[in-house]
């Protein structure tokens, strides 16, 4: 017994949009009573939605519905995916914020471990540290600190909100058994030891060659 044409579309329609993935002509057939022509139900649906805003597609041997190719300008979202920052930065960026200003060899004994060229161009292009001027001891090394866009980004009015002992012991980020004497800097108090000279706006090229050489063994951003 042959199905009704209009029933075997309509049952074959109601399958596909019900599926989580295409469907074979198999796979409808096992579905369908006995004399449903699966073939030429789907060639009818397809002339059903041709020029609509679905369309029913052949993919590897199964169908399914899609948007169709002209739509999808509709379904297109273009949004910032949050850049994560690699423990290597996290760290890197601690250094600056609460040591600033800070040289490179400062970051690096704090550390214990050498400040890669990734780690710093990456805190530098997101725009949460800038370099600052060079310091007033031989070699003249350039400093570095943070930008307003890590107040921001961090949701600080001024680095004197940045947690102290208690808060970051409160939140596990400091060990307990802390060693005595031991204090977090503070980032607003002036550093007159050395001094540094400050960049002029635009001034960069001749420092970029501080931070810009491969240094092997240094971690990676």
């Amino acid at each position: 017994m042959t199905l009704d044409p209009i029933f075997t579309e309509r049952c074959i329609e109601a399958l596909l949009f019900a599926a989580a993935e295409p469907l074979s002509v198999q796979d409808l057939a096992k579905r369908l009573p006995d004399g449903a022509d699966i073939r030429q139900g789907i060639a009818d649906l397809r002339r059903t939605w041709a020029g609509r805003g679905i369309e029913l597609v052949e993919v590897a041997g199964r169908w399914r519905f899609q948007t169709a190719a002209d739509m999808a300008f509709l379904m297109t979202e273009e949004r910032e995916e949050p850049r994560r920052l690699s423990k290597a930065a996290q760290e890197t960026l601690a250094i600056v914020a609460y040591h600033q200003p800070v040289t490179r060899a400062e970051i690096e004994a704090v550390r214990g471990v050498q400040a890669s060229r990734g780690t710093l161009d990456v805190l530098l292009e997101l725009g949460l540290i800038r370099m600052r001027g060079r310091r007033r001891t031989p070699g003249r090394p350039v400093t570095f600190g943070t930008t307003d866009a890590f107040l921001e980004h961090y949701g600080l009015a001024n680095l004197g909100d940045l947690p102290g002992v208690a808060e970051m012991k409160a939140a596990g980020l400091l060990d307990l058994n802390l060693p005595p004497g031991f204090s977090v800097p503070d980032p607003l108090a002036m550093r007159d030891d050395e001094g540094e000279d400050l960049l002029d706006e635009g001034e960069t090229p001749e420092f970029a060659q501080d931070f810009l050489g491969e240094l092997e063994g240094g971690d990676k951003a």
